[in-house]
């Protein structure tokens, strides 16, 4: 196993986080510096990061749903409270897979398993993820192609793939890229604000029942789904037997 995957297993963060640490010299192979991409550690390996042994974790993935004013990070500089303050500390070796801006609500997964981190966030893998806005008055469905065509964000066309409204003011967004606050800087560059703003599905996997600031395990079938070994079940979340809701 490459380094970096060795890492990611260990839940320090991502792929991309690997590597970011590897080149900074912050990773070390039974007491020296390596900064190899490609060196395998063995089983019996002394592997650290910042000084501080790491090791493979049995694998883990939860969803949480994110109420507005928390931080998806682990720490925040300006100390505000982040997704972490509503977790056990068992889990503060997880990582969050993308994050939702402070005011957004909603589907959030934590998980120590770095390649599905790195099939939900990849842009080559084009995953879905769905979401519940609201605007501050009416929409005005001649602007639909607009968004579909796309505008420019950050030096790039940032596109909504679905939209489909819900009530006059009400609508929901489906996206493929994962752009920042692209969803309120698309309708902000249409003339609308979004006040709200849920996500409730990514690929498959859909928020459901999940009260505000609770989080549950993912079942091994809506893991399975997520990895792509297996197609969307036709039996609904609730249908599946699941872990318990935590707070």
């Amino acid at each position: 196993m490459r380094l970096n995957r060795y890492l990611a297993a260990t839940g320090v963060g991502s792929r991309r986080d690997c590597d970011e640490l590897i080149a900074a010299g912050r990773v070390t192979i039974n007491g020296k510096v390596c900064t190899h991409f490609s060196a395998q550690p063995d089983p019996d390996d002394h592997v650290k990061v910042d000084g501080k042994l790491v090791r493979v974790a049995p694998p883990l993935t939860i969803m949480l749903r994110k109420p507005a004013g928390f931080v998806s990070t682990r720490k925040d500089p300006h100390s505000r409270d982040t997704v972490f303050d509503l977790l056990p500390q068992k889990f503060s070796r997880l990582f969050n897979v993308g994050r939702l801006d402070a005011q957004t609500e909603g589907l959030l997964l934590l998980t120590n398993d770095g390649e599905l981190a790195q099939r939900l966030t990849h842009p080559r893998y084009k995953i879905e993820k769905e979401y519940e806005v609201t605007l501050d008055r009416p929409w005005d469905p001649v602007l639909v192609p607009r968004l579909l065509r796309g505008i420019f964000l950050d030096g790039q066309r940032a596109q909504i793939t679905q939209l489909r409204p819900v009530t006059p003011a009400k609508l929901r967004v489906v996206l493929r890229q994962g752009v920042n606050r692209q969803i309120r800087r698309m309708f902000e560059a249409v003339g609308y604000r979004v006040k709200h703003l849920v996500r409730i599905r990514i690929g498959h996997l859909r928020l459901g029942d999940l009260p505000r600031g609770h989080w549950r395990a993912l079942t091994k079938r809506e893991l399975e789904s997520l990895e792509g070994r297996t197609p969307a079940s036709p039996r609904s979340a609730s249908q599946e037997l699941r872990p318990p809701i935590i707070r």
